[in-house]
């Protein structure tokens, strides 16, 4: 990453998401990424990178970080929701240390397609809780009334 980077200039276009496990993580570090290939099943493609890379607290500081710049640079910060983010992130952790990381991204993928619904939250989470102000700002944990 790019310690400098400050989140203030638009991210350069690109032709097209990069397949390459590597290329993909650089292009969204920097904000390179095009704005279009990057769908929720990038985002689990990009937890599943960084919690390959280290355990789930430093993997999931990284994914945040990334995350909320990647919104700033798209001219976007509301974009950036702290409770899904994280809570994705232990979902992805929980599959891959009870099942193993799949080889790769790819394999990963077909092994856990519960985690490609973008609606996978809601099984733990009230949509209200999700919607809510809080929940985009400050990592809320599960309700106890669910």
């Amino acid at each position: 990453m790019n310690a400098g980077y400050q989140g203030t200039r638009c991210p350069p276009e690109a032709a097209s998401a990069p397949s390459d496990d590597a290329q993909f993580l650089a292009a969204l570090e920097d904000c390179s990424l095009p704005p279009d290939s990057f769908d929720h099943a990038a985002h689990v493609r990009a937890g599943y990178l960084y919690l390959l890379r280290a355990p789930f607290l430093p993997a999931t500081a990284a994914m945040c970080t990334t995350i909320a710049r990647y919104a700033r640079a798209l001219g976007k910060p509301d974009r950036y929701h702290e409770t899904i983010t994280v809570a994705f992130m232990a979902l992805i952790n929980a599959q891959m240390r009870g099942a193993g990381d799949g080889g790769d991204w790819e394999q990963f993928r077909a092994r856990n397609p519960q985690l490609l619904r973008s609606d996978a939250l809601l099984a733990y989470y009230p949509r209200a809780v999700l919607e809510s102000r809080e929940a985009r700002d400050c990592f809320t944990l599960l309700p106890q009334s669910v």
